[in-house]
């Protein structure tokens, strides 16, 4: 008996807290599915009419096959009863009929959810070997004890970080499938037909993960373990082993985001290889409001994304369960040195140069005598299709694309860290809304709001806490297992001073790194929008709208795609250099007062052993030497 209440004990801590939690996520579920639900009234269309254009596009809209469809489809009877009818399926095991094919709804959401799933897993493979690939330096020279050596880098993984997935996709399959002929470019029949889409999803998910993990990987080499093991002689690859088991926890959050959104989330890729898979599925059942496909595909999603959380948090529990019961951990997050500016200066002077030069050109003049012209001096960037220069389209587009994304990243750092306090509140939230694609969610806010300027922003707004949130969650809970709190909370801290003084400190600069490192994805987001016409609209010079209208130009003339694609891969490696810049501040010593233990002493700079001169003496705070 003790040994099940134990069990049950267990499951419920990895559900997220029992029956409230569990209460908190069907709410949010049900929001979610009434909502698709709501699509057709929100946006305030007809969809008889969606339905029949999506049916057959010639067919005259006249009265009498609108009135065919409603009364075929039960529109009359309004949102409830048509939710209520498909919900009563769905628990026989039936989730409906497309209100466009006529086919079941349940074989077709399966089978896209395979190749998707299929196509996911191909790119986890790719991810793993940019992980690998961004982090064998700092590996290497941590399992040695040299880290002292290291010179922080980064911008070959910030430029293939930045790069647009569909552009990646379309080059692979411009180059490689069809001018080179290696690799099949379109279709999905056989193991032959995923590296390519793998190679497009997974290159830049590798690259911010790997980013995210050598950002980990120093505070774990400076553990007390980690030099023991160096000093006892252990080998250099089992100590490199040990430190990715020691950080790989404070991943697994975000990795389950990652799974979910190369699943559900690579719609523009899908639709570049012609790949049947659920994001494509839904993105068509999105637009023509075939709401039995869309409510089902997203469901799915939705228990996917409850899976892979359980799954992460599963895995945590085993990685560094004993330690989180005991409160023996190590603080992964210490004081650094101040990071080489010269590298985040080169890059936004590099921008800022690009985009000045180009502002006092006019982005929209026409002038079809000079269509698609190769770099000159007139035209530094080339033109376009319609004869406009490049870089004056650049240019002008950087004040609306940066400053938006901006302005989103900011947005999503703080309700992230606001929410990532509040794991109980925002976990199942985090599991709903991952599973919504940024495509979706643009369909869903531009049916709601209507479309406008700040439409896609906030679409993308609506998702893009939530890793930020995530990664908080996981960090605040090792932290809060870590020995110097103990001490701390033994000498008589409070709940408040624990959080600004030791909490928020240790957790918001790397969160903090992780949004800068994300502020291209954002921008990313923003375009991928663009490129499928739900984001900014011609002849607005958004870099995204840009992409998205020269592309089908991309072998006639490169230069008027790899401007644009450059210029996005410098933002991602300003973003990343910058992000090394962000780090614990120092604070000041002062007296203890009645509101609280004595403030830490001012950390002295990192001591080298005479005996191991390579290896670092990771300094000790004062709440560890008082637990000493």
């Amino acid at each position: 008996m003790p040994r099940t209440k134990g069990a049950a004990t267990r499951v419920r801590a990895l559900a997220g807290g029992g029956v409230p939690a569990l209460l908190w996520r069907t709410v949010l579920v049900a929001a979610l599915v009434c909502g698709i639900g709501l699509l057709p009234w929100l946006s305030r269309t007809d969809p008889a009419l969606t339905v029949l254009r999506a049916r057959s596009a010639d067919r005259d809209p006249d009265p009498e096959t609108l009135r065919a469809i409603r009364d075929d489809l039960g529109l009359d009877d309004g949102p409830s009863a048509l939710l209520g009818r498909w919900l009563g399926g769905l628990l026989h095991g039936d989730g409906g009929t497309s209100w466009v094919s006529g086919s079941q709804v349940l074989p077709g959401v399966v089978q896209a959810l395979g190749a998707s799933l299929l196509l996911m897993a191909g790119a986890l493979v790719v991810a793993a070997g940019v992980v690998a690939a961004v982090c064998a330096r700092t590996l290497r020279l941590g399992a040695r004890g040299r880290l002292g050596a290291r010179r922080p880098g980064g911008s070959a993984t910030a430029v293939l970080a930045a790069l647009p997935e569909f552009l990646v996709a379309a080059v692979l399959a411009s180059v490689i499938g069809v001018q080179l002929g290696w690799l099949p470019a379109l279709g999905w029949y056989g193991p032959q037909w995923m590296v390519l889409p793998s190679l497009a999803l997974g290159l830049p998910a590798g690259a911010v993960l790997g980013r995210m993990l050598d950002d980990l990987l120093p505070g774990a080499f400076g553990e007390p373990w980690a030099m023991a093991a160096a000093a006892r002689g252990v080998p250099s690859r089992c100590v490199a082993r040990q430190a990715v088991r020691r950080c790989v926890p404070g991943l697994l959050p975000n990795l389950a985001l990652f799974v979910v959104g190369l699943t559900g989330g690579s719609v523009a890729v899908e639709q570049i290889f012609d790949i049947p898979g659920l994001g494509r599925l839904t993105l068509h059942a999105a637009l023509a409001q075939d709401l039995p496909v869309l409510q089902t595909g997203t469901l799915a999603l939705v228990l996917l994304a409850a899976t892979a959380g359980l799954l992460a948090r599963l895995a945590a529990r085993l990685l560094i369960g004993p330690a989180l019961r005991d409160g023996a951990l190590q603080s992964l997050h210490r004081p650094r040195p101040p990071a080489p500016r010269t590298l985040p200066l080169l890059y936004g002077g590099l921008l800022a140069a690009v985009i000045g030069f180009g502002l006092p050109r006019e982005p929209l003049a026409l002038d079809t005598l000079d269509r698609l012209r190769a770099p000159s001096l007139e035209h530094p960037f080339g033109t376009d299709a319609l004869g406009r220069d490049v870089l004056a389209r650049i240019s002008h587009g950087a004040l609306t694309t940066l400053g938006t994304a901006l302005a989103v990243s900011a947005a999503a750092l703080a309700a992230g860290l606001l929410l990532g306090l509040l794991p109980r509140v925002s976990g199942p939230l985090v599991d709903t809304l991952s599973a919504v694609p940024p495509v979706l969610a643009g369909l869903l806010v531009t049916g709601v709001l209507g479309s406008g300027t700040w439409t896609p922003a906030f679409a993308v707004a609506v998702v893009a806490w939530s890793p930020l949130a995530a990664h908080t969650s996981s960090l605040l809970r090792q932290e809060r297992a870590t020995t110097h709190l103990t001490a701390t909370r033994a000498l008589g801290a409070g709940r408040w001073y624990l959080l600004r003084h030791e909490l928020l400190p240790a957790v918001a600069p790397p969160v903090a790194r992780h949004a800068l490192l994300r502020l291209p994805g954002i921008a990313l987001s923003l375009a991928a929008l663009g490129f499928l016409g739900l984001g900014a609209q011609p002849p607005s010079p958004d870099w995204g709208l840009l992409l998205a209208e020269n592309q089908p130009y991309a072998e006639r003339a490169p230069w008027a795609v790899l401007f644009p694609a450059a210029v996005l891969a410098l933002l991602g490696a300003l973003a990343v250099t910058a992000a090394g810049g962000v780090r614990l501040p120092r604070r000041r010593t002062r007296p203890a007062g009645p509101a609280g233990p004595p403030a830490d002493r001012v950390v002295p700079a990192p001591l080298r052993r005479p005996d191991h001169p390579d290896a670092l003496l990771t300094p000790v705070s004062a709440s560890q030497t008082e637990e000493r």
